[in-house]
């Protein structure tokens, strides 16, 4: 086992703590122990699903982006997204 330390801001400690008392943990290393492991193990490091207003949003900047030449097609933004 290895410990590491970390630098938090005030307002950061103070709702992790609230977090701490309101949900059973023994402390707040507990609780950064156990957000860790749910980030890294059990969301496979990232959260990979949108909301529909968030996939419009997305639709609609590549729409703009298309139409200010910013990107020329469709394919060509598959091509840059996949390299």
């Amino acid at each position: 086992m290895k410990q590491i330390n970390l630098k938090l801001p005030d307002n950061l400690v103070a709702a992790a703590q609230r977090h701490v008392e309101n949900f059973g943990f023994r402390n707040i290393q507990d609780l950064a122990t156990e957000s860790i492991r749910e980030k890294v193990f059990e969301k496979n490091e990232y959260d990979e699903t949108f909301s529909n207003e968030e996939i419009e949003l997305i639709d609609e900047l590549i729409l703009l982006s298309i139409k200010k030449k910013d990107i020329i097609s469709e394919e060509e933004l598959n091509k840059v997204l996949l390299a």
